[in-house]
């Protein structure tokens, strides 16, 4: 019995994945539920898995394919044949027929035309053919030594090369390598680049004094691993003050429809991580109920599970606003770019000691620059010049957050 294996439900909003790679090949055994292969949507890589024991009978698509839902990507044999590879088709002869010239003599059509427009009779050429035949190279030879130049006809002149205007050229330097982009790089690229052409997007920067969390973490650090199982990070910090700002101004939580605004009074936080396949940003869902102990234990199962594809569709989808974190990779400053249709997204960066101004003198304090990029069609500047000052006067005396979570 031969069943198939089909392409299931990506999730809400895809229709379409790329194959990535087969995870068996044809002949393998393989068991229920086995992966068979690995699809790369704009979200996740999905892996599908075979719905019977027996042996990958057929593969119906092959890597780089784009499929859709439904399609049928392979053939598994329950009784442990596989089908034969398909036989190339026959290549079709093209047989040139020679032209026949007025004394009888055979000659290729190039030559032909060479000779016509030289005014030789063809049957003065000797032919070095088959049976005789004048070739292109006869009737040259034949004009050698003739004073005029051989013309050659406009028609049969062989024509530089060009590539077509859509062709992308051949990479000739052998110190150049080659790389498809994957389909969630390609389509993180079409994200970024339509956010930018749709909002009015602006950043506006701060900096904050992280001493007192840094302070905090370090005499309570211990007691919330001993009770809580899991350590006292920043990123919590940073998203209670994020929530806490979005209630002072609503409209960095909302998002333009036609229009409408539609302000969002819920508070979904994506939070940016980094994979090898590129910027994931898994959703953080009600960050205003949950406790400082529960968001760092979640946004540690995010975030493994992001870097090992193991994320399902819908924790990807329907943040409210996204912090994201260059400081991890030891950006000083930077200006994120609004995930559309968000029409906000913060933005921290590197712990910095830097000489400071405080009280009247100068001592060195661990600074970390803030950006806050927002879209100016709903969001003016002096709100969101407040909301990134919000969050700099809650970090900066994190106790009562910290006291309310």
């Amino acid at each position: 019995m031969a069943v198939e294996v089909r392409v299931p439900t990506l999730g809400e909003s895809v229709v379409e994945a790329s194959i990535g790679r087969w995870l068996k090949q044809v002949g393998d055994t393989v068991k229920m539920d086995e992966a068979l292969v690995e699809l790369e949507t704009d979200k996740v890589n999905i892996e599908v898995p075979s719905t019977i024991a027996g042996v990958l009978a057929e593969i119906k698509r092959q890597t780089g394919d784009t499929v859709a839902i439904n399609d049928v990507l392979a053939i598994i044999s329950t009784n442990g044949s596989v089908a034969a590879p398909p036989a190339p088709p026959p290549m079709a002869e093209t047989v040139a027929v020679a032209p026949i010239a007025e004394d009888g003599k055979k000659a290729t059509p190039v030559a032909k035309h060479i000779a016509d427009a030289n005014n030789v009779d063809i049957g003065q050429v000797k032919g070095s053919g088959a049976g005789g035949k004048v070739t292109k190279e006869d009737v040259q030879a034949h004009l050698l030594g003739q004073p005029t130049p051989i013309a050659i006809p406009a028609s049969i002149a062989t024509p530089e090369p060009s590539a077509p205007k859509s062709a992308v050229p051949a990479t000739i330097d052998p110190r150049i390598e080659r790389q498809p982009m994957s389909r969630r790089r390609r389509v993180i690229a079409a994200n970024l680049v339509k956010s930018q052409h749709t909002a009015a997007m602006l950043t506006t920067f701060n900096e904050v004094d992280m001493g007192a969390v840094m302070d905090l973490r370090k005499r309570r650090g211990e007691a919330f691993l001993q009770k809580h199982g899991v350590k006292l990070g920043f990123m919590s910090f940073f998203a209670k003050a994020v929530v806490g700002a979005l209630k002072q101004f609503p409209l960095l939580n909302a998002e333009i429809d036609g229009d409408d605004v539609l302000v969002k009074r819920f508070y979904d936080l994506g939070i940016a991580v980094g994979t090898n396949e590129g910027l994931v940003v898994p959703v953080l869902r009600s960050v205003d109920t949950k406790t400082f102990a529960a968001i760092e234990k979640e946004i540690g199962d995010l975030a493994v599970r992001a870097r090992s594809n193991k994320l399902g569709i819908a924790e990807l989808q329907g943040a409210t606003f996204t912090v994201t974190n260059g400081g991890t990779y030891g950006s000083l400053m930077s200006t994120p770019i609004l995930s559309y249709p968000q029409v906000g997204i913060l933005g921290m960066h590197k712990i910095q000691e830097r000489p400071m101004a405080v009280k009247g003198e100068v001592v060195i304090r661990p600074m970390m620059y803030l950006a806050l990029s927002y879209d100016h069609r709903i969001v003016d500047g002096s709100e969101a010049v407040r909301f990134l000052v919000s969050v700099k006067e809650m970090i900066e005396d994190p106790e009562q957050m910290l006291l309310e979570g």
